[in-house]
């Protein structure tokens, strides 16, 4: 099955956002969409989950109901624990003995199980998103969208969370849209880089991060160069 929009148009009264996005988002990878603070990144994921209308185009392949998300704040529930916060979501498509199962596997995987009682108040920040990131793996989705996932992060949490993201991802696969506005996610996150310019809103250049499998440093130093570039433009 395919994942991607196609021509997509949107505008909100006089001012064009979005004008003819396609982008193709291949299966258990990640897609990182990188642009300037503004530009439609936002508006983009929000066409694709279906909580806005397109003015026109196809998003093919992506359903509300098979996406999981995590968005800039980790939108934990405070007065529930970090097991009823995965509780609550994962009763939406699981029976009581499969949702114990699921959280139970989950945190067992990156051995956050001693997390199991605590309450929001007690985590901090950047636990806070690490647990929200969990939950989003743990929904049985095909699609996980991510909208600035590190951006409330201090320099320090940030590297924590996203070697936590690489680590479930490489575990749990699983085809990831994260939007940015920073270069080094992209450039750390992406197999698939798609740089958009400001409004309206166009992608201006698609890069395969070879990066990602390689691990070639020196590659990595040029393309950041070549995005800089871009992004100057």
């Amino acid at each position: 099955m395919e994942y991607a929009v196609k021509n997509i148009y949107k505008s909100f009264g006089p001012l064009k956002v979005l004008d003819d996005i396609s982008i193709t988002f291949p299966k258990n990878k990640t897609t990182c969409i990188l642009g300037p603070s503004g530009c439609g990144k936002t508006t983009l994921l929000n066409i694709m989950a279906g909580i806005i209308e397109k003015d026109a185009g196809e998003v093919l392949g992506i359903h509300k109901q098979d996406i999981s998300f995590v968005f800039q704040e980790d939108r934990l529930i405070e007065w529930k624990s970090v097991r009823d916060n995965m509780a609550f979501i994962l009763k939406k498509k699981l029976k009581k003995k499969e949702i114990e199962e699921t959280i139970d596997r989950f945190l067992r995987l990156v051995n956050l199980q001693e997390y199991k009682h605590y309450y929001p108040r007690n985590l901090s920040g950047g636990m806070r998103q690490r647990i929200s990131i969990l939950r989003a793996f743990a929904y049985p989705s095909s699609i996980l969208i991510m909208d600035e996932p590190f951006k409330s992060l201090d320099i320090n949490n940030k590297r924590i969370v996203m070697e936590f993201f690489k680590e479930l991802i490489e575990l749990e696969r699983r085809t990831c849209i994260l939007v940015t506005h920073n270069l080094e996610e992209a450039l750390d996150l992406g197999h698939k880089i798609v740089i958009l310019s400001d409004k309206p809103t166009r992608v201006k250049k698609v890069i395969e991060n070879i990066y990602m499998e390689s691990g070639d440093e020196g590659y990595k130093v040029q393309l950041r160069k070549e995005i800089e570039a871009e992004l100057m433009e």
